[in-house]
């Protein structure tokens, strides 16, 4: 059994708190000249929250940052040239470290939506191989 007590008003099952997001496999013809992919859709689950006294709710994302493209993601492996961007379901680019827009929270079941995507260096082509990255999200509750 692995777990944590959290003081929040909503709690996150396992499903959310480690997630992985495929962005698959890119073709660098995608990626040359600052190309991007597509938008790949994840969510943070909330359940069980009390919105008695906190409403809403802003995700700040964390992780080495990447030189490419302001406020993304640094992907380490063979491929280079390239970073992930995370965005909010609008496609407004979250730059790490700084908070998304307010999300309204309901009493009970909660899905904070949001994408990430790789955004290619507009001055460098992209290397092919295989890459990851790492981003960690802390909840700020309003």
């Amino acid at each position: 059994f692995d777990g944590s007590i959290i003081d929040a008003p909503c709690s996150i099952p396992p499903s959310s708190e480690k997630q992985t997001v495929e962005i698959g496999a890119i073709a660098t013809a995608e990626l040359n000249g600052g190309g991007s992919s597509t938008p790949r859709p994840f969510n943070i689950e909330l359940e069980g929250c009390d919105i008695s006294t906190l409403k809403t709710v802003q995700a700040t994302f964390t992780g080495a940052p990447s030189t490419i493209v302001d406020g993304s993601l640094a992907i380490n492996g063979v491929a280079k040239n390239a970073a992930i961007v995370i965005t909010d379901a609008g496609g407004t680019q979250i730059k790490l470290g700084a908070k998304s827009a307010e999300q309204t929270l309901a009493a009970g079941g909660n899905m904070l939506r949001f994408s990430a995507y790789l955004k290619g260096d507009a001055a460098n082509a992209a290397i092919p191989g295989k890459f990851a990255a790492i981003a960690t999200f802390a909840l700020n509750y309003q």
